[in-house]
């Protein structure tokens, strides 16, 4: 399939799998390039020269496009952002921040420059801030969220009314089912992230992805809005969160129990008591770990078949 995303980023299919933190190594990246999609390595759990190790291992691993995700809060952007220039990467996908900041600088570099925002303001505003497309993430995606709690069948749309940019879907989208839902409501691509957790090539620890597996409908809660909204699966740390909201804790009480490493503790050495386990909605339709050529395949025979009974439906 040919269409603005796979022009802009110079893969076969308007796929991209997300970069996440603590399962987005150069494993991934360059496995879902290879098959055709565009793979990023996950920079806001490495640091810097840790970055530095993963591309150049990418590079050696794929001959396709691949690039980095950089959420703008990281403490050592300015190093980030130096590796990704020297290193030569030519794709760029930032969050969590002002695109203002750094897109012009990238740009300047000749490097290709993605933004994700979580609703109509700060897509116009990453628009203006001169992004070559915009990722439009709705609630039910794993991790960090926007404030607003916006779903993503009611944000594609809306942002689709006003910009002219390329629109890429992202939260709850893991089949090919999904894509095609994405790509009627406006978008001209999709962003892959829950499903790849569940995956041979991904760097998150084998407990968490069997956790993953095993999930249900309601197993995740959106949490920690005072702090920053995260999506989790439920887990004796969960609990404990809850603990603390029936008592009327603070931020501060609530930053305390947190504490530091939490998400590296659970999604990456596999503590699925005491960690932080980062997963979206789409966990309860993911039902085994696989290599990743094999869920890009899947998606794509599935985004094609139901395509095909529609266009019948139509007749």
């Amino acid at each position: 399939m040919k269409n603005r995303i796979t022009a802009l980023f110079g893969t076969e299919h308007p796929v991209i799998q997300a970069g996440m933190v603590w399962a987005s190594g150069w494993r991934l990246a360059s496995a879902a390039s290879n098959s055709g999609i565009l793979g990023l390595i996950g920079a806001g759990s490495m640091y810097p020269e840790v970055l530095r190790e993963h591309i150049r291992k990418c590079h050696k691993a794929t001959d396709k496009p691949f690039g980095v995700n950089v959420p703008l809060l990281y403490p050592d952007i300015e190093q980030l952002m130096d590796i990704i220039v020297e290193e030569g990467v030519k794709i760029v996908f930032t969050s969590a921040g002002n695109p203002k900041t750094w897109t012009s600088f990238l740009k300047e570099k000749g490097i290709t420059v993605v933004h994700v925002v979580s609703s109509v303001k700060f897509a116009l505003k990453a628009e203006e801030a001169g992004v070559d497309a915009v990722v439009a993430e709705g609630f039910e995606a794993g991790g960090h969220n926007g404030r607003e709690e916006t779903t993503t069948f009611t944000l594609i749309p809306m942002v689709k009314e006003r910009i002219t940019v390329p629109l890429i879907a992202a939260g709850g989208i893991a089949t090919g089912r999904g894509m095609l839902a994405a790509m009627v409501l406006g978008a001209d691509g999709v962003q892959v992230g829950s499903r790849f957790v569940a995956s041979t090539e991904a760097s998150s620890h084998d407990n968490f992805k069997q956790r993953v597996v095993e999930a249900g409908d309601g197993d995740t809660r959106l949490t920690l809005k005072e702090l920053a909204p995260v999506r989790l699966l439920r887990n004796k740390f969960y609990e404990e969160v809850q603990e603390l909201y029936g008592r009327g804790a603070s931020a501060e009480e609530l930053k305390t129990l947190l504490g530091r490493g939490r998400a590296k503790r659970g999604m990456f050495e596999g503590d699925l008591e005491e960690g932080e386990l980062e997963i979206g909605q789409v966990a309860g339709l993911i039902r085994d770990i696989k290599p990743v050529a094999e869920i890009v395949r899947d998606i794509l025979t599935e985004f094609d078949l139901v395509k095909k009974g529609l266009c019948q439906l139509a007749n």
